[in-house]
């Protein structure tokens, strides 16, 4: 017995259609790992009479896995109506800094150029990372941002490292980066 709702002729469509919708629903929502970045401050670079300025924006964040480390970045901002209502597509030009700013201590082991933050950068398919990686050799940690798309990527990126550095008064013993790499 075959229920009018299963039949093969209907079903398949459907499911076309559920497939569908889940790729747009996940290539629209945001994409994070760790904590949202803490707006900064923003700075017009062209002003537009009857709609938003296009800005640059500088954000920071905290490393969600290893404590002691921030980072700011700073990315351009489309104004205008289209980015206004989020449809424009962001350029991939992005700057990055990442400094100590504490003791260091690695909260579980990391993957080697794995993600540290991620944010959607246009309405389908376009997304900036931030990864992680370790220099063991040097005990540094670093950093790379670049803006990523589903068919072509973008070469402009940015990088920096942090050295691990013996933070304050106690000599306290300093972790090694390639102790915590999966």
């Amino acid at each position: 017995m075959t229920l009018p709702f299963l039949r093969q002729d209907v079903a398949q469509p459907s499911r076309r259609l559920l497939a569908a919708l889940a790729l747009v629903l996940w290539s629209v929502s945001p994409v994070l790992a760790g904590d949202e970045p803490d707006l900064i401050f923003r700075r017009s670079t062209v002003f537009k009479l009857l709609s938003p300025n296009d800005k640059l924006a500088t954000y920071g964040i905290d490393d969600p896995e290893v404590e002691g480390v921030a980072c700011h970045f700073t990315v351009p901002e489309k104004g205008g109506f289209k980015g206004w209502l989020g449809l424009a597509e962001e350029v991939s030009d992005i700057s990055l800094a990442c400094r100590q700013i504490g003791p260091i201590h690695f909260k579980e082991k990391m993957e080697q150029g794995g993600d540290m933050f991620r944010q959607r950068r246009s309405m389908f398919f376009k997304k900036m990372q931030i990864v992680r990686g370790c220099d063991a050799k040097r005990n540094v940690l670093v950093y790379m941002v670049y803006s990523d798309k589903l068919i072509d990527g973008s070469p402009k990126n940015s990088t920096s490292s942090v050295p691990i550095m013996p933070w304050g008064a106690g000599n306290a013993a300093i972790e090694k980066c390639g102790d915590f790499v999966q």
